[in-house]
């Protein structure tokens, strides 16, 4: 039985890539005004998750509705994302159920490098996970060495 093998995203970024993230964002000055702004944005993001969604709004909707336990419609869906409609904003309450619903974490991600943070899915998790760990370990048998050589060091200074 051939093992299917994960088909890699393209748009995910590489370590280097978030290293090099995380370098610019500590250059930038985080204080400008108006700088976390996210309406404009938010209501691009939510849009283009919709576009690339293969449910309609219609089952997107039904879907966030089964999962908050609370009635969304696609006219609310289509106000959340008209920019003609400024007083219509999407509740953060309602995100969880929006990601699951269209498969697309975006808004999660930029949000995420805002703050300079970052979305780390999946496998890359479980990697960056083991790193950690072989980090750790690392770091314990250098402490234990550093132990050892002490008590050597006493050890020997007993005996003489």
């Amino acid at each position: 039985m051939a093992v299917k093998k994960k088909q890699i995203d393209p748009n995910q970024l590489s370590l280097f890539d978030v290293i090099k993230r995380i370098e610019e964002r500590k250059k930038e000055d985080r204080t400008i005004a108006g700088s976390f702004s996210m309406e404009h944005r938010l209501n691009a993001l939510l849009s283009k998750a919709l576009k690339h969604c293969p449910l309609s709004r219609e089952l997107v909707a039904g879907r966030m509705s089964e999962l908050t336990g609370e009635e969304i419609t696609k006219t609310t869906i289509d106000a959340w994302t008209a920019s003609s409609k400024a007083k219509h904003r999407f509740p953060a309450k309602y995100l969880p159920a929006f990601i699951e619903a269209t498969g697309d974490r975006e808004i999660l991600k930029v949000m995420a490098e805002m703050t300079g943070c970052y979305l780390v899915e999946g496998e890359d998790a479980l990697l960056t996970e083991l790193g950690r760990i072989e980090k750790t370990k690392e770091e314990l048998a250098k402490k234990e060495k550093l132990v050892r050589q002490t008590l050597d060091d006493l050890g020997g200074k007993n005996r003489r």
